[in-house]
């Protein structure tokens, strides 16, 4: 019996100094990571809606491109906290939109939404004592379909006066399209008998987890706390990311240019899954502007432009151009444009406008550190944007 405890001693000395190792390692990984400033914050959550959204309360450092520490608020959106009900004599604006409008590569004030608050307060059209206050709705993965859903569940509880949508002609055609975009964890709209109804299928979807459930929010609180569990959580979209970017060829006919833009986006679609996108993408929108008219605001398309397209030096603009044989990138632009006209909707084309600017002052306005012209808006391209955004909305405002 002595020599049976002996061995149970024995062992459970063995076990205790692999845990108290595997702690200890744990430890200085942690550490590590802390110490490199490493940093992936878990911002998102499902959401039985729109298959995921932002999480209230979440925050941390934003490194993964750019840098701005992200802090998401009480209603789930990347912004301050704002006041359900509208204060008084105040224009209220909503913007709409994708990773472009939710900008997690640079701080709250740096934004292209905040810099058009501020530039607006200037307005010479603005009655005096009025003051203009914006809400950002955007999301990263967003499409017009979620678009059109958030407008629908959280915008109109803000009361805004404007509706802004920032349209991205690289990839929200393509986010619109289960066809085309073959991700399940979506919600689309989809005709069925004729009409335009909605599809939560993602809700049965293998991949799609409980907001409410033990494990998931336990997953969430790691990565709160932890760098080791942010690093784990996000290494199977290191993998991936890395895989698409060996496979991906820059300028190759037909190919990405970047993650997320879709070079097809660019000309008039030549297949049906393309000319269906574009047709759904357009129901949308128009449905978006009537509910806008409808509650008595106004509703603005704003454009926005390929990296490439305002590219500081004519030269390369044109070489890729040629390689990606395209006559130009204006084609989102020119068919917002022409739908914008039918139904009666202003649309703010940012393409040109920023590539007079950058051409001139010979600048980028994409990119962060040692990738120059790649990429989300730095905080140059969101200054410029949003100014012309403000001086867009200061001519609509009476």
């Amino acid at each position: 019996m002595s020599k049976r405890l002996a061995q149970i001693k024995r062992w459970a000395i063995k076990q205790l100094k692999v845990l108290v190792v595997l702690l200890v390692l744990l430890f200085v990984a942690e550490l590590a990571l802390r110490l490199v400033g490493y940093s992936v914050p878990s911002l998102y959550t499902t959401d039985r809606d729109l298959a995921f959204s932002l999480r209230a309360g979440a925050e941390g450092w934003w490194r993964k491109e750019g840098e701005a520490y992200i802090k998401i608020n009480s209603d789930g959106l990347r912004d301050r906290e704002h006041d359900r009900e509208k204060p008084p004599r105040t224009l209220r604006i909503a913007v709409l939109g994708d990773s472009w409008a939710e900008a997690l590569q640079v701080p709250v004030e740096k934004t292209f939404w905040d810099v058009m608050r501020r530039k607006l307060s200037e307005c010479e059209n603005l009655p005096r004592g009025q003051q203009i206050e914006v809400i950002n709705f955007g999301v990263s993965g967003y499409g017009t379909a979620q678009e059109l859903i958030i407008l629908r569940r959280k915008v109109w509880a803000y009361s805004p006066d404007i509706v802004l949508l920032a349209f991205n002609g690289g990839n929200d055609v393509k986010d619109n399209s289960r066809a085309l975009k073959k991700e399940e964890m979506s919600p689309y709209f989809i005709y069925r008998d004729g009409a335009l109804s909605l599809d939560s299928s993602f809700l049965n979807a293998r991949g799609f987890h409980s907001p409410d459930s033990f494990l998931y929010k336990l997953s969430k609180k790691a990565r709160d706390y932890s760098r080791l569990a942010q690093f784990i959580f996000d290494l199977p979209n290191v993998i991936r990311a890395n895989e698409a970017a060996r496979a991906r060829q820059f300028g190759s006919g037909g190919e990405q240019s970047e993650v997320g833009l879709e070079i097809a986006s660019y000309g008039p679609p030549v297949d049906p899954a393309w000319q269906d996108a574009w047709t759904l993408t357009e129901t949308l929108v128009s449905l978006m502007h009537d509910e806008v008219l409808k509650r008595g605001a106004k509703f603005l398309v704003v454009t926005l432009n390929h990296t490439m397209e305002v590219y500081p030096d004519p030269r390369v603009r044109e070489e890729t151009i040629k390689r990606l044989g395209i006559a130009d990138f204006s084609y989102p632009d020119k068919r917002m444009r022409a739908l914008g006209e039918r139904k009666g909707f202003e649309v703010l084309s940012l393409g040109p406008p920023l590539q007079t600017f950058a051409e001139q002052q010979n600048v980028f306005l994409h990119g962060f550190g040692r990738t120059p012209g790649v990429g989300h808006w730095n905080e140059t391209g969101h200054a410029v944007g949003g100014e012309m955004m403000a001086q867009k909305i200061c001519g609509l405002i009476k």
